[in-house]
């Protein structure tokens, strides 16, 4: 029987010819990791590339119970599924999560840098260690994780990275320096990666969420959030699933000939 919640491995022997059928797809079958998946943006990403045919490497942090939901989720409608555990602020353990990824799939064909945490305090007010949890996180992460990809997708000429940055990022905001700080820093390595990486085939792109649903913003209240709404001219609040659909897009053929790019999901704001 397939294991839940694991990778798909076959217990027992099959025939020869659905062995090479089995060899056939995993050649064809592309695979995706999604940092920070456990819930949110990244939970819809793996969502939204699993019910596209992708293996998905669900990798959380602190948030154990929620990702294997997830896993157990997807297995359920037959996508082969791993979750790792990883602080994506430390390289050690960066370093052993793109081995376990490689060691069940085989391969990677998409990084989504999705992990990310806030801290919102004036500057004079923030804490070199509330600094350094966000920056190492946010833009710490992502070097790591896009380093450990680099020797692999070059190897193999192909490969996308996809990475999440904010509309603070692009514009800043007040109170959240620190965050802003490194989703800006995001931006400019996905251009600068973009660069470096397209001789070898190989394209780096950002989306930039605006004011989504997710619980990062749990703590505005009901007028916050109406007045942001207000303030979007779409006239909404995103949900987790826009973002996750412009991944997709960006991870897509049709999308092969852009890198380098910032992609906003902000309904339009700030207006």
């Amino acid at each position: 029987m397939w294991q839940a919640g694991l990778p798909n491995v076959w217990n027992g022997c099959v025939p020869c010819d659905r062995a090479r059928e089995r060899s056939k797809q995993d050649l064809e079958r592309k695979t995706v990791l999604v940092t920070g998946s456990s819930r949110g943006i990244g939970a819809a990403a793996a969502r939204a590339f699993a019910l596209s045919g992708y293996a998905v490497a669900i990798q959380y942090y602190r948030s154990e119970q929620t990702a294997r939901a997830l896993a157990r989720e997807l297995a359920g409608t037959g996508t082969e599924v791993l979750t790792v555990r990883a602080d994506v602020s430390d390289p050690v353990q960066v370093g052993r999560m793109f081995d376990n990824v490689l060691d069940a799939f085989g391969q990677l064909d998409i990084l989504i840098c999705n992990a990310g945490v806030a801290r919102q305090a004036l500057l004079c007010d923030m804490s070199d260690a509330d600094w350094r949890a966000v920056t190492g996180t946010d833009l710490d992460g992502v070097f790591y994780c896009c380093r450990a990809a680099y020797r692999h997708m070059v190897s193999r000429k192909r490969g996308k990275i996809l990475t999440v940055s904010s509309v603070w990022g692009v514009q800043g905001a007040s109170c959240e320096a620190a965050y802003s700080a490194a989703k800006a820093g995001v931006i400019g390595l996905t251009k600068a990666l973009a660069r470096e990486l397209g001789p070898s085939g190989i394209t780096v792109n950002c989306v930039a969420p605006g004011v989504i649903d997710t619980e990062m913003n749990g703590n505005l209240t009901t007028e916050d959030l109406k007045s942001l709404a207000e303030a979007t001219p779409l006239g909404r609040i995103g949900q987790p699933e826009d973002v996750a659909r412009a991944l997709l897009f960006l991870a897509s053929p049709a999308a092969d000939f852009i890198t380098g790019q910032v992609l906003g999901v902000d309904g339009g704001f700030p207006a």
